[in-house]
């Protein structure tokens, strides 16, 4: 079953806002990059992936596509993650591609034998949608189709269940599947501490993202994604 894994790049400087009190904008977008690098190495490594479909409106991410041999689509409204892989989903059609795996630039653990795993079981269960949940339960961190347009993805808060409600109302055969290496997206502090000390028990993985938390401080990472915010100083009233 041709396969087509799409990846969405937004600008690498608009990302990750939600880090922006407590990295700089240099910071994040180094990050940003460095994690799309490895998300994009593990896919590349995927038997069952025929090709990859980097959806961007970025320079350095369309350098790293053409460097890399996927498929280059422009995202000239950068109108959102659900916008973006619909330019992937119509790419996919118009080529053949009898099915999608919509996977977000911000999971930098995520492991080609995993996902090896789960393109093989959707094939030989023929199940039309498999659903990946985030580490919260809530969010959907990657979306296998087949066919491609099995239903029209909708990410962002809450994607979990209105993912699995969109397979029910349309009569797919559909899963959620778990995959450990794809639990972790990058958007708070919290999730960029929990990073830093997944990595620091591993070796060789995520070598671009592990690069680049090299040069922060990653102590001042779990600090502040751990510390209380301190209460506001009550000033003496007149």
């Amino acid at each position: 079953m041709r396969t087509l894994a799409i990846l969405p790049i937004k600008s690498f400087g608009a990302a990750k806002q939600r880090l922006s009190g407590l990295l700089g904008s240099g910071s994040r977008e180094a990050l940003a990059q460095a994690m799309f690098l490895d998300v994009l190495a593990s896919l590349r490594r995927v038997p069952e992936i025929d090709a990859v479909a980097v959806v961007t409106a970025n320079p350095e991410a369309e350098t790293a596509a053409r460097r890399g041999g996927v498929h280059l689509l422009f995202d000239r409204e950068e109108a959102g993650q659900s916008a973006a892989v619909g330019i992937g989903i119509r790419h996919a059609l118009e080529l053949g591609f009898e099915r999608v795996l919509l996977v977000p630039g911000d999971t930098p653990l995520i492991e080609a034998g995993e996902i090896a795993g789960m393109l093989e079981r959707a094939e030989e269960d023929d199940t039309a949608a498999v659903i990946v949940p985030d580490r919260h339960g809530s969010g959907t961190n990657a979306l296998l189709l087949a066919p491609a347009d099995a239903m029209a993805p909708s990410f962002g808060e809450g994607s979990l269940e209105r993912h699995r409600a969109m397979a029910l109302d349309a009569g797919l055969a559909h899963r959620v599947e778990a995959l450990p290496s794809m639990l972790l997206d990058v958007d708070t502090p919290d999730d960029l501490a929990e990073l830093s000390e997944t990595l620091e028990g591993r070796r060789g993985q995520a070598c671009m993202t592990r690069g680049a938390l090299r040069q922060l401080d990653r102590s001042k990472v779990r600090r502040s994604a751990r510390r209380p915010a301190r209460p506001a100083p009550v000033r003496a009233q007149a």
